[in-house]
């Protein structure tokens, strides 16, 4: 009897869900989840019939959307899975802290698995002029955050990992907690495909992040992905980067900027 009741709850819901709508429809050509689009129905449904369409839905998107109050100081580590643009992005903040912001900055990279990787940050770090640290034990982490304790910013990258692998994920969080950060932010790209933000989510979770950094706006025409991405980690967005210039391309976003970019009233390029 209540799986007979569970499956006449479940068609209802589905019912109610028109999917040649035109509601449907263009929310669809936004990219976004069926479940966040079944949300975002349920509440336009719930909004006041006097106001437009499109009030009602940007009010409900709004509703939907959380950005962090940023406290840019003390550690910040960025973890994320590979190629998502953590080292880019690292060194974007370490810009923007140092040379517009005048901050005393230091950078922390654990990325010792990437070809390249070190390199890439260590010029960035020469360039700014900024103290640079190569970890590769955990004794290691924590001698690197001491030595830099003197710093407004600490920045730490670390290694892209795969989120299916719990093994990985696991020695990855054992060097976090010797940084004693209680800023992580999860970097994840807006080019993700929906079908994957689960997994890579569920698969970070474990290290207690709590902000989340959206990179490579600039690689795409639509932006529902930023919202089945906060939807599906309960987090708030601190950043978002859109482009490949250091310190340049990263912002911060208003509710109201994620808004008109879901919608299209927006574009990055």
């Amino acid at each position: 009897m209540k799986n007979i009741l569970k499956g006449i709850v479940k068609n209802n819901s589905n019912d109610n869900l028109n999917h040649n709508s035109e509601l449907y429809k263009t929310l669809e050509k936004y990219d976004l989840e069926d479940a966040v689009i079944e949300e975002i129905i349920n509440g336009i449904n719930l909004e006041n019939d006097e106001m437009e369409e499109m009030e009602k839905l940007k009010k409900v998107l709004g509703s939907m959307i959380e950005v962090s109050e940023i406290n840019e100081e003390g550690v910040i580590v960025l973890v994320g899975p590979t190629g998502v643009g953590k080292t880019t992005t690292i060194a974007k903040l370490a810009g923007r802290f140092a040379l517009i912001e005048k901050k005393k900055i230091g950078l922390i990279t654990v990325d010792t698995y990437r070809i390249g990787a070190v390199e890439q940050l260590k010029t960035y770090a020469d360039i700014m002029k900024i103290p640079f640290k190569v970890v590769f034990s955990i004794k290691d982490m924590e001698a690197a955050v001491e030595s830099m304790r003197d710093c407004d910013v600490v920045l730490v990258d670390t290694t892209g990992r795969s989120s299916k692998n719990k093994m990985q994920i696991s020695e990855l969080r054992a060097f976090i907690d010797k940084t004693h950060s209680e800023n992580l932010h999860l970097v994840m790209s807006c080019t993700t495909k929906n079908r994957d933000i689960k997994s890579i989510v569920e698969g970070y979770n474990v290290l207690n992040y709590n902000n989340v950094i959206i990179t490579k706006l600039d690689e795409t025409t639509t932006y529902g992905s930023i919202l089945n991405i906060l939807k599906e980690a309960k987090k708030p967005l601190s950043y978002v980067s859109i482009g490949q210039n250091v310190p340049d391309d990263i912002n911060t976003l208003k509710v109201e900027d994620v808004v008109n970019l879901i919608t299209g009233v927006e574009s990055i390029c």
